[in-house]
């Protein structure tokens, strides 16, 4: 009886989460008319810690922007010692960089919030009508920064980003790369965080473009500066004073950034995926728990041989597939991906689980050589 409850309740929350959680699987890139833009002027900020192999292409990628506007470059070194700047002064004229150096890390604040803020400081002498916030990691499409723009003056947007297409290309990436982005979208499903009426509120931290007004709305970068979740904090400060939110997903503009193994992947998500839960034992048996029975338990009850339990599973397994299927068109994979996504549920679970270890060990998460998210 308990197993037959089980199967049914995962054919409920696949029903759920295809028609009643804003459709966040369907991974469209909306691109619709837009209209002329005017002379907007944008600051560009970008926190850069060791980044030699990538800052080249993402600050290139910036400085050969089809925009109309005044743009300009402030990249915050956060105490690199292999070239960062170098680099980055090489990629792009003075009268569009300006490179910043951060501050020691003061109390309170993560490294990353500590640079954007920096960044900030500098940028306000540019009196600046938005600030995109960019990873160093991203190759910004041609006329990446002014759809941004157009986008948040057509729809009067305090906060508009993108899930840029991240890469792709190793066994480990494509199995594991869309399934990170499908689970993104499903906490953060893009109708939710447009809607005024739900507390949703979720950004990409790789590429946020934010009304100055909005940033000055929220007392800027310090409202948000111990969060390691950056992004979504971000949106959540922005909303939350009554800003108006959109999030998308484009394949033009790319993170160059590769987890080509296992390992690295879930390194990366065991950096925050504790901290995400609040640090919370009740959350993560909740999480284990929900896990299993929404993406381990449908292929799991095939094997019982029991006609009414199996044809559950089937159907829970079946809808798992179709609502993850377009993640993978988008990431242009085969869709006999779609029947391994239990298996990556089981992984992404491991790494939350070892993101708790580390925390409760003391070790926390890293980047970049320094340690974040530790129990003390």
């Amino acid at each position: 009886m308990v197993t037959e409850l089980a199967a049914a309740c995962a054919v409920l929350i696949w029903l759920y989460l295809l028609f009643l959680r804003g459709m966040f699987w369907r991974l469209r890139e909306d691109e619709p008319a837009l209209p002329p833009l005017g002379p907007w002027t944008v600051a560009v900020v970008i926190p850069a810690r060791n980044e030699v192999e990538t800052i080249g292409r993402t600050v290139a990628s910036l400085a050969a922007q089809n925009f109309p506007g005044a743009l300009h470059i402030f990249l915050v070194d956060d105490h690199s010692v292999d070239g960062t700047t170098e680099i980055a002064r090489a990629s792009a004229g003075l009268d569009l960089l300006t490179v910043v150096a951060a501050p020691p890390l003061a109390a309170g604040w993560t490294g990353k919030t500590w640079a954007m803020a920096e960044g900030v400081r500098h940028a306000e002498s540019f009196h600046p009508d938005y600030v995109l916030f960019s990873d160093a990691d991203i190759a910004h499409s041609p006329d990446g920064v002014a759809n941004l723009v157009a986008r948040a003056e057509a729809g009067g947007y305090d906060l508009v980003s993108w899930m840029v297409k991240l890469r792709s290309e190793t066994f480990a990436e494509k199995a594991l790369i869309p399934a990170f982005v499908f689970f993104f979208f499903m906490l953060y499903p893009p109708a939710w965080t447009e809607s005024a009426r739900r507390k949703t509120a979720g950004a990409a931290g790789g590429c946020i473009l934010l009304r100055w007004t909005a940033l000055t709305r929220i007392g800027g970068i310090t409202a948000i500066r111990g969060e390691l979740i950056d992004d979504c904090a971000l949106a959540k400060a922005v909303k939350s004073t009554g800003g108006k939110l959109w999030l998308g997903v484009t394949s033009k503009t790319e993170s160059i950034r590769g987890y080509g193994t296992f390992g690295e992947t879930g390194r990366m998500i065991s950096r925050t995926a504790f901290w995400q839960l609040q640090h919370s034992v009740v959350l993560l048996l909740g999480t284990i728990a929900g896990m299993f029975v929404t993406y381990m338990l449908p292929p799991l009850v095939l094997l019982t041989g029991r006609p009414t339990v199996m044809a559950s599973g089937a159907l829970a397994w079946l809808l798992m597939m179709a609502a993850y299927t377009p993640s993978l068109r988008f990431y242009r994979l085969s869709p006999l991906w779609a029947p391994a996504l239990p298996l990556v549920a089981v992984f992404y679970t491991g790494a939350t689980v070892y993101s708790a270890v580390r925390y409760w060990t003391g070790r926390g998460g890293e980047w970049k050589g320094r340690t974040q998210d530790a129990k003390s």
